[in-house]
């Protein structure tokens, strides 16, 4: 594919294009100017499409913040490796500024422009990965100037996500296996929708240019050895970093890969099974006499007695009008947050199989109000160490290096919270 110019908007209020870069040239630099106007149109009538045209100019568009990051072509080009690239852009300068927004641009222009040409020659993607654009690409004005003259040796290399020549002298790699909980539960307490959101973390402090192998408890693996026993997991949507060598998962489920240097995500997946809620919540609502709420709430860890949840978070949604908040817990601290209409119940430690109580009272005006008819539902936030409710589990980490030297491994289990929701009959 071939990319035109990149544009960086700020929000149509101002019409003002902060940063274009033309990267070849065949479409005038004056197009940009039909961006706005096509996408204002598109507003006032309730559509907004990803990609516009004017005339052959087609403009393919993401928003970030108060920013449009814009793609123009005038060819028949791979949209989706456009739309990759405008999102990998907001990585790399997210990682630069901390945040990608109107004043971070303004205030950084020779790096932007430094970046926007080592990302992308001649409308063609080329450095990408913000760790090794960071050796050379740099916030002094003095190491870009020796920039320009000095090209990484990481372009050209096959792995273009590691540097040659690091060195530790204590060789390690920890692994974070993360698991997020995305739950629905109804009035009724059925379970409505559940899924699990996992992701394999990295940070590796080793020398040289290692190899590494993980080995996961992964069902087809399992299936393919002819040893399916034991406790396997079924995972779905798997997205691997660039390191990982595809080829060799497709054809025996090998993860092989050289990792890059300090923190990153090796993979991504999801699995759609059914989750017994882990933290499950009851909850009782009493009027009295139209002056006075009181809420019960009961949260009961519904995991192994061995694990504890810690930074227990329970919000109860509680009407606008309420007032005079008073809570008594068996556990942990209440407060009641009026911004949000929210009672926040916080547990620090919550062992498994561990129920506790929060009861809340509030005030109400004398006029009668059924506002708590829809109101949001209560929702958990919480974190698990050791335990991956999935079961998945690293079953070897085998690390290669021509030197032989000898590395450790270290593993981390963690279940957290993702989108919590429990309905209740308020």
């Amino acid at each position: 594919t071939a990319f035109v110019f990149l544009s960086l908007l700020i929000s149509p209020l101002t019409l003002q294009v902060l940063i274009c870069r033309n990267y070849k040239g065949d479409v005038d630099m004056a197009e940009i100017d039909h961006f706005l106007p096509l996408l204002m149109t598109q507003e006032e009538e309730g559509l907004t499409c990803p990609i516009m045209s004017h005339g052959n100019v087609h403009f393919l568009w993401i928003k970030h913040t108060n920013l449009y990051l814009v793609a123009t072509t005038n060819k028949n080009s791979n949209a989706s490796l456009v739309y990759a690239f405008l999102y990998k852009v907001v990585e790399v300068f997210t990682e630069y500024f901390t945040e990608l927004e109107e004043e971070s641009i303004q205030d950084n222009f020779v790096v932007v422009y430094e970046l926007l040409d080592e990302l992308m020659d001649f409308g063609f993607p080329q450095t990408t990965d913000s760790k090794i654009l960071q050796e050379y690409i740099t916030q002094e004005g003095t190491k870009l100037e020796v920039a320009k003259t000095k090209v990484p040796t990481t372009v050209t290399n096959a792995v273009s996500w590691r540097s040659e020549g690091i060195k530790y002298k204590k060789n390690e790699v920890f692994i974070d296996v993360i698991e997020s909980i995305n739950l629905l539960v109804n009035a009724n307490g059925s379970v409505m929708s559940s899924d699990i959101v996992g992701a394999v973390k990295l940070k590796t402090m080793l020398s040289g240019m290692p190899e590494l192998r993980l080995g996961l408890n992964d069902r087809a693996l399992f299936a393919l050895t002819g040893r399916d026993k034991g406790k396997t997991v079924t995972m779905e949507d798997v997205k691997f970093h660039q390191c990982v060598r595809l080829s060799r998962f497709e054809s025996d489920r090998t993860i092989s890969f050289i990792p890059p240097d300090g923190e990153s995500e090796l993979m991504s997946y999801r699995i759609n099974t059914h989750v017994k809620p882990l933290i499950w919540i009851e909850s009782v609502i009493e009027k009295f006499s139209h002056s006075r709420v009181e809420i019960m709430v009961k949260a009961k860890g519904q995991f192994k007695k061995q694990s504890v949840a810690n930074n227990v978070e329970v919000r109860v949604p509680v009407p606008s009008d309420a007032d005079s908040p008073k809570f008594k817990t068996s556990t942990g601290h209440a407060k009641y947050v009026p911004e949000k209409n929210l009672a926040v119940w916080t547990i620090k430690s919550f062992p498994g199989g561990k129920e506790f109580l929060m009861r809340a009272s509030f005030g109400l005006p004398s006029v009668e109000n059924d506002e708590m008819e829809g109101k949001p539902p209560i929702t958990v936030n919480f974190e698990i160490p050791y335990f991956t409710v999935s079961g998945i589990q690293v079953r070897y980490m085998k690390i290669i290096e021509k030197s032989g030297y000898q590395a450790l491994p270290w593993v981390r289990y963690i279940t957290q919270s993702g989108d919590y929701q429990l309905r209740s009959n308020f």
